[in-house]
């Protein structure tokens, strides 16, 4: 050890006395000062404008333009300078004859060498250190180990970068070919993931070898055993193949065996690999404060309780518009991205694949290929864009799927060993992917019997699959839609009151009936209710003598007349509420909601009065508001005639428009949720968007069906809160810390570099 420490000590003194590594040093720590004060201006330009702030430290230096992304994108341009000449120069001015003549071994030249880069590398930490520990001391409760971990990642990169560095370095005299070499190298390292990834064993060892992305799992504040094993394995390889390299020069031998003890190496760290990446041997640390990295608390219980196999069968229809949502060539990325934080808790997790073509809803291959046929559509698109993998005709598969009712659609199925089944879709948004949200509700329905809700129908009610303005589909059961209950874990049912309502009915809705019960529906109905059966009712103005016969018996009583607030910017009918305080306190949704400041919209809603001597406890959750707004009974067209206020008959003052009831019956807690207004969940009015109004009406959904369901679904989603908002260092303090970092720190590493390089010529 002794003998590698004295190289690496030379080699050390060599490159410091260089003026190219002060240059490296120099440029990088320019670089990564503009990116820091870029980063950290705008935190302060916003706190000195009064904005919030939220996850500083992960914003700092993780996600899409953090400190540390953006230096593991350009960090590959420094080390082919720095490690060009290690060997390089040993060959072109002779060194190596006396290297070869010397007592040293081949392990101690090459070791000493790599640990003189290693500690360069380090130097290189330092300086990333430095705008690290200024984070670490301006954020208030920074997250320090994400910090330490994502230093971890770059060094770990640096030091692979090294090792191929100075294997190329070894095998040219010419420092600008070996830096060349380097770079293709490196280029091959990020491009080999692309290659064979139809092949199942081929892609789990070139997308294992392929070294782009390695260290984004430590920036996000994640330690896992395969990212650990890789960089290690490849810089074990390629200082392996430097040895061998040196030793080819000392011994002489035949190619056949020099290739063989290469091929050994290599076959040995690809075992290695391919074997680090299989889910049940890969290992896990998670550093950050929240665990932002694994599953919440309710998808990891859910999880576990999925015992037994599972498969998760993906079905691509190829003449769709997702059909290029997981081609083969993006296996891997698919299945880490979606389904990744779940097989770190069910390795056994199998992933299908299955390929087929049928008619489905794809507009461009309409207008490119009118006259064509599905099959003919489909081999005109297998040899334009050369296609290797079996695509089979739907009536191939449909024995085993009925695809239809999920409108052949990109979908998965997720089905576990005993049987039980459930779709799995993607969504007509910017995201697409299904969130930890949809996939947690997906497999909880496979582990338990989630709440079905019932909606009445027969008397002129709004309908759970209508998909017109008034019709309740979009938060209902609109499959392409995340944010619908369909997809958060519920299903649905129409019922008509002709036999009792069955026991699977959890939730029964009544939305705005047009006709009243006769009596044996009224008999059905109350033997629902009797049996502490939970009801969302919403009414409407002018239909205020049937709604009442449904709550009379809650003590809820719809009033007369029509709810107004008269602005400049909408119709005086239109309502934007906030919760209450005791809606804040009711559900974690309405707390959020109102931090948000978004706002309930009720296009026309009517007033609520309630009997609190009633046997229920009740909890009002939003009200109109307490001026300017009254109950207009008078006015009823509101397009041509304009609201006035007539203290003689009508009062400012709040009323409420949704309330909540709950009371103790046959051993459960039966609850009732009110509304005064039926339009605000329906389709026309979930899809609209109104200038400077920031319409929350999905928390009352979500709120409401979650307090129904007594909190299965949707599920919870919470994390604690991240307490990095804010910043110890004002807008004062920060100029002087920016020109210091900027422009001080770089200067003071150039003088050194420069009187270190002076006094060396001196000599």
């Amino acid at each position: 050890m002794k003998t590698i420490f004295k190289i690496a000590r030379t080699e050390l003194q060599k490159l410091f006395y260089s003026p190219v590594a002060w240059l490296i040093l120099v440029i990088f720590a320019f670089q990564v000062a503009l990116g820091f004060t870029g980063i950290f201006e705008q935190f302060i330009r916003r706190q000195t404008l009064g904005w919030s702030l939220y996850a500083l430290t992960p914003n700092t230096f993780g996600g899409m333009t953090g400190l540390f992304t953006n230096v593991q994108t350009y960090l590959y341009l420094y080390i082919p300078l720095l490690t060009m000449g290690v060997m390089s120069r040993e060959y072109g001015n002779g060194g190596i004859k006396l290297l070869y003549s010397s007592p040293l071994t081949n392990y101690q030249i090459i070791l000493g060498k790599y640990l003189s880069l290693m500690i360069f590398g380090l130097v290189l930490m330092l300086i990333l250190g430095v705008f690290s520990a200024y984070a670490a001391i301006t954020i208030e409760k920074r997250d320090l180990p994400l910090i330490l971990c994502g230093m971890l990642g770059l060094y770990l990169l640096i030091c692979a970068y090294a090792a191929v560095g100075l294997f190329m370095s070894s095998l040219t005299s010419y420092t600008v070919v070996a830096a060349m070499g380097t770079l293709a190298t490196l280029a091959v390292l990020n491009y080999v993931k692309t290659v064979g990834q139809e092949i199942e064993f081929v892609r789990d060892i070139t997308y294992w070898l392929a070294i782009s992305g390695r260290a984004d799992t430590f920036i996000a504040g994640m330690i896992t055993s395969e990212d650990l094993l890789y960089f290690l394995v490849v810089i074990c390889m390629f200082i392996s193949f430097t040895i061998l390299k040196l030793h080819t020069g000392r011994v002489r031998s035949t190619w056949l065996a020099n290739f063989g003890k290469y091929a050994t190496v290599f076959v040995v760290a690809m075992l290695i690999g391919y074997f680090s990446s299989k889910p049940k041997l890969m290992g896990y640390l998670d550093v950050t404060r929240t665990k932002t990295n694994t599953l919440n608390r309710a998808s990891q219980e859910i999880v576990s309780k999925l015992d037994g196999g599972l498969t998760v069968t993906t079905y691509s229809n190829m003449l769709e518009e997702n059909a290029y949502t997981a081609l083969p060539s993006s296996y891997k990325w698919d299945v880490s991205y979606n389904f990744g934080r779940y097989i770190r808790f069910k390795p056994d997790i199998k992933m299908k694949y299955i390929y087929y073509y049928h008619k489905a809803k794809n507009d461009h291959l309409d207008k490119q290929y009118p006259t064509l046929n599905d099959k003919q559509r489909m081999d005109t698109l297998q040899k334009l864009q050369d296609f290797k993998f079996p695509i089979l005709p739907y009536s191939a598969i449909s024995n085993e799927v009925n695809l239809q009712p999920e409108m052949f659609r990109f979908v998965r199925l997720l089905e576990r060993e005993n049987g039980q089944r459930t779709f799995l879709r993607i969504f007509d948004d910017a995201m697409r992917y299904p969130s930890e949200a949809e996939i947690s509700a997906a497999f909880k329905r496979l582990t338990e019997k989630l709440p079905t809700v019932g909606f009445l129908s027969g008397h002129g009610e709004r309908e759970s699959s209508n998909p017109f303005d008034r019709g309740y589909k979009m938060f209902a059961q609109e499959k392409t839609f995340r944010h619908a209950l369909i997809n958060q874990g519920f299903d649905f049912k129409d019922i008509v009151l002709n036999q009792p309502i069955p026991d699977s009915i959890r939730i029964l809705m009544i939305a705005e009936p047009k006709r009243v019960l006769n009596e044996d529906e009224k008999k059905i109905l109350q033997q629902y209710i009797d049996r502490g059966g939970n009801l969302l009712i919403a009414g409407e103005p002018g239909r205020q003598e049937v709604m009442n016969t449904f709550t009379e018996q809650f003590g809820v009583h719809f009033l007369k007349g029509t709810l107004v607030k008269p602005s400049e910017k909408f119709q005086p009918q239109l309502l934007t509420l906030k919760p209450t305080k005791a809606a804040t306190e009711f559900s974690y949704y309405f707390d959020g909601m109102l931090k948000r400041e978004a706002l309930l919209t009720m296009p026309t809603s009517g007033g609520l009065q309630v009997d609190s001597s009633k046997d229920f406890k009740v909890t009002t959750l939003f009200t109109s508001d307490s001026t300017g707004s009254w109950n207009e009974t008078e006015t009823t067209d509101f397009v041509d005639d304009s609201a006035v206020f007539n203290p003689t008959v009508e009062k400012i003052e709040p009323v409420p428009t949704v309330v909540a009831l709950s009371r103790k019956i046959n051993g459960k807690e039966q609850k009732i949720l009110v509304t005064a207004d039926a339009d605000w969940l329906s389709n026309g009015e979930l899809g609209m968007s109104r200038k400077d109004l920031p319409a929350g009406n999905f928390y009352l959904i979500n709120g409401g069906f979650s307090w129904l369901s007594d909190g299965e679904v949707p599920i919870d989603m919470r994390r604690p809160p991240m307490p990095d908002r804010s910043l110890k260092v004002g807008d004062a303090g920060w100029k002087v810390s920016n020109i210091f970092l900027k422009w001080v720190f770089p200067a003071v590493l150039a003088v050194c570099g420069l009187l270190i390089w002076i006094r060396r010529r001196g000599r």
